[in-house]
């Protein structure tokens, strides 16, 4: 589809399904600047320490490059973790993030928070391209049952927006779910590692070989499926493995 056309279809959406803010439900946008400048999004990167444990918290600098973990978290597969807000309870974080996941599914917010993300990204000096040399964006995938529910995975959707503006490609077939899991929702951290053991696989591990790996999702919990899809990827041959997610839970 050429920019005309887009354009287009875009006027026309917006005519016929016009969008409104999810915090004020002013028209135009799903986050307005109003309601946009309200969000906390983060200055800095924190270590991979459970929230309750008070995360260390890392300057941007060269030093961090390549890894962001205390010496209580240095036993963590990822190399660190980029988010941009806090998942708290009865948050405008919590609320977009819940209606980019479940219905009614707005599938186009992925673009809102990208942008939520890239700020972060510029704020804590990782907008640099020394930062994406030699990467590759991998969305957390779902299970099939999943996806034909859903529509599309969530991950994919952020991870195509976030390609956008930092010229990384995109992979989509070299990690694969091949277990029907439980929900995450409502298991302890020993029970999510549990659910999640043996749901993941390698489909093209040559395409890994070396690389700087940024695996996609939407919220970090306890970690324990960027954890598990880490795990699989540092086997398959990735160099560094890091997580960038929408927010962080605690």
């Amino acid at each position: 589809m050429d920019k005309k056309s887009s354009k287009t279809k875009s006027f026309l959406l917006n005519l016929f399904l016009p969008k409104f803010c999810l915090g004020c439900k002013k028209e135009g946008s799903y986050l307005c600047d109003d309601c946009r400048a309200l969000l906390d999004i983060s200055e800095f990167n924190y270590c991979l320490c459970e929230a309750q444990g008070l995360p260390k918290r890392f300057i941007s600098s060269r030093e961090h490059q390549f890894t962001m973990k205390c010496q209580n978290c240095s036993n963590k597969t990822l190399s660190g973790l980029y988010f941009a807000l806090s998942y708290k309870e009865k948050s405008l974080a919590r609320k977009l993030i819940h209606q980019f996941k479940y219905e009614p599914y707005l599938k186009d917010l992925s673009e809102t928070l990208a942008s939520v993300l890239i700020e972060h990204f510029v704020l804590t000096g990782k907008n640099k391209n020394e930062i994406w040399e030699n990467s590759a964006l991998i969305p957390v995938p779902l299970d099939n049952k999943k996806i034909k529910s859903r529509g599309y995975n969530q991950s994919e959707e952020l991870a195509k927006e976030l390609a956008k503006v930092l010229k990384v490609p995109v992979l989509t077939d070299v990690l694969m779910k091949i277990k029907i899991t439980e929900s995450q929702m409502g298991l302890n951290k020993e029970q999510r590692a549990k659910n999640l053991q043996g749901a993941f696989t390698i489909t093209n591990a040559p395409l890994l070989q070396g690389k700087k790996i940024f695996l996609i999702d939407d919220v970090y919990t306890t970690g324990s499926t960027l954890e598990e899809c880490a795990r699989v990827l540092r086997n398959a041959g990735a160099k560094q493995i890091w997580g960038i997610t929408i927010a962080r839970e605690g």
